[in-house]
């Protein structure tokens, strides 16, 4: 998930050739001195390549641990979009007008629209955001990461969870004949590959030859699932091996990655990054993904093995990482039925909600006691105003009485 915006794995790439640490990202290059962070945005680092990004998943985290955002962190999300519905990974000036400068992408895009669509009394920009990525679909049925780009696992399955946030069915959103799920099951690897058997590519090469790719396979799964980046474990199927056929179902995507996954984690409790230099370094964030996507399978087994290892060795990295790194972390917790609250010992609530403006307090639930004062206070004044209605009503019959006696 952390790795899917194509302009920040090359940042990344770039600060890992300079030395920096195997698992550090775009998000946590450090500012310009001179760009002065909105007062509304998550996180301290650099926002260019994933301001909206990290922003819409520690909203969809907040909202899922049942706290509700400040309204200045929802309005600095609503606010980078642009007129034509899409969303830019940054911009700095929100109130200038997008124009051919203005980079925007189907990830930005449909991450915006699962929180905004979660948060709820969005529906304009949501409804413009989708028709704008219906309007970039290319005609594999999938979606690249900049309009007109190729088509890839990533984003055609972040764009999925967006259309199923907003009430569509990504099986009718059509270009020609194929749909999302069809371009899907074209990236699947069958199950006699040599290698990867199950997993899913991010792309084809130029060859048309697929390779397997972690990263897309846990974004495969929920795609093929037809689930976004929340979700909450799937009814309890096991392990069930990879379901060798022709052409796989959007089922059959989605058993055969977690198969990949399952599998990939079982030595160590963790994927390994594939970014350059960082051999034999571990992927925090896609690891927080593949519990994920285990668990939305079902294969609830399987996850508890990186799961538990996220537990024993992820606090530094999300410490490091920022925000969105809390919400991947928030999100497994969920999908597993975990208490975020207590993730190794640490409170990943307090820690994301420590990034960025403070969650609004919710409103304090009444115990017994306030309902009986409430009650005894309530009926007391419905006395009195009953006493005053009936005192009322005697002055008015009175009164129209000597009206009468005048008229006569």
């Amino acid at each position: 998930m952390n790795v899917r915006r194509s302009a920040a794995v090359f940042a990344a790439a770039a600060v890992i050739a300079a030395g920096a640490a195997p698992s550090a990202t775009a998000a946590t290059a450090s500012p310009s001195p001179s760009a002065a962070l909105p007062s509304g945005l998550f996180g301290t680092a650099d926002p260019t390549y994933d301001g909206v990004w990290r922003q819409s998943l520690a909203l969809l985290a907040q909202h899922t641990v049942g706290q509700h955002p400040a309204a200045k962190a929802v309005d600095w999300l609503t606010g980078q979009q642009c007129a034509n519905g899409a969303f830019a990974a940054y911009r700095a000036t929100p109130t200038a007008a997008c124009d051919a400068k203005v980079m925007v992408d189907t990830n930005s895009t449909a991450a915006a629209v699962q929180a905004l669509a979660a948060l709820g009394g969005h529906g304009g920009a949501t409804a413009k955001a989708v028709g704008w990525l219906k309007s970039v679909q290319n005609k594999d049925g999938g979606w690249g990461y900049t309009p007109g780009g190729a088509s890839d696992t990533n984003s055609t399955s972040v764009v999925i969870g967006a259309l199923k946030a907003a009430g569509e069915d990504p099986a009718s959103v059509v270009k020609g004949t194929a749909t999302p799920y069809d371009a899907l099951a074209g990236w699947s690897l069958p199950c006699d590959a040599k290698d990867g058997a199950g997993a899913l590519a991010y792309q084809p090469d130029k060859k048309g030859a697929l390779a397997a790719n972690a990263d897309a396979t846990a974004a495969g799964v929920l795609g093929a699932l037809g689930k976004g980046f929340v979700t909450s474990a799937g009814k309890e199927t096991g392990n069930g091996g990879c379901a060798s056929a022709k052409q796989p179902t959007a089922a059959q995507v989605a058993q055969n990655g977690a198969a990949y996954l399952a599998g990939a984690t079982t030595a160590t409790g963790h994927l390994t990054s594939a970014l350059p230099g960082a051999k034999n370094q571990p992927d925090y964030g896609n690891t927080a993904d593949a519990v994920v996507a285990l668990a939305a399978q079902g294969d609830t087994d399987a996850a508890k093995r990186p799961y538990t290892w996220l537990e024993g060795h992820a606090a530094a990295w999300a410490k490091q990482s920022g925000p969105a790194a809390y919400a991947q972390l928030i999100l497994a917790a969920h999908a597993m039925g975990a208490d975020p609250r207590d993730f190794g010992g640490a409170d990943l609530v307090d820690e994301l909600a420590a990034t960025g403006p403070a969650p609004v307090a919710a409103p304090k639930e009444a115990s017994a006691t306030d309902v009986a004062k409430d009650n005894s206070s309530g009926a007391a004044v419905y006395w009195i105003v009953g006493v005053g209605l009936v005192a009322g009503i005697g002055v008015g019959f009175l009164l129209s009485g000597r009206g009468g006696k005048r008229k006569k």
